[in-house]
């Protein structure tokens, strides 16, 4: 029998690899990994490694990708991250607030992605 174990590697298609990386850094703070395969970016995040790259099929042209996808993305404290996205220019589709997983916040990247970002709980 097969067991499931989770999510092992989450990679989002972007129309402009360039300019989404460019975002991802400078706007939301990853980190990028020392090595990329070609056409993706890879960052440093934990347990699950987060990338982008340039799509495998078609991508629509207009709109925002991953509709009815919710990506949660553990960070030390979502009010301080949520302050520096505003100040970096970022989109803010839900201001902070208390959640069943603790402090959360969603900002859209380039693409249309929501991104919910949530204070870190210790396990």
């Amino acid at each position: 029998m097969t067991t499931l174990i989770g999510p092992d590697f989450i990679a989002l298609q972007v129309r402009d690899l360039a300019a989404s990386r460019k975002f991802y850094l400078e706007t939301y703070g990853f980190t990028a990994a020392t090595h990329c395969p070609p056409g993706a970016v890879i960052f440093d995040t934990e347990p699950t490694p987060l990338a982008l790259r340039e799509p495998l099929h078609v991508l629509p042209e207009a709109g925002p990708l991953g509709i009815g996808m919710v990506l949660w993305v553990a960070c030390a404290d979502a009010d301080a991250l949520h302050d520096l996205i505003i100040s970096r220019g970022g989109v803010i589709l839900s201001p902070p607030a208390d959640g069943p997983f603790g402090r959360f916040f969603v900002a859209a990247d380039p693409d249309g992605y929501q991104i919910t970002f949530h204070t870190a709980q210790s396990r």
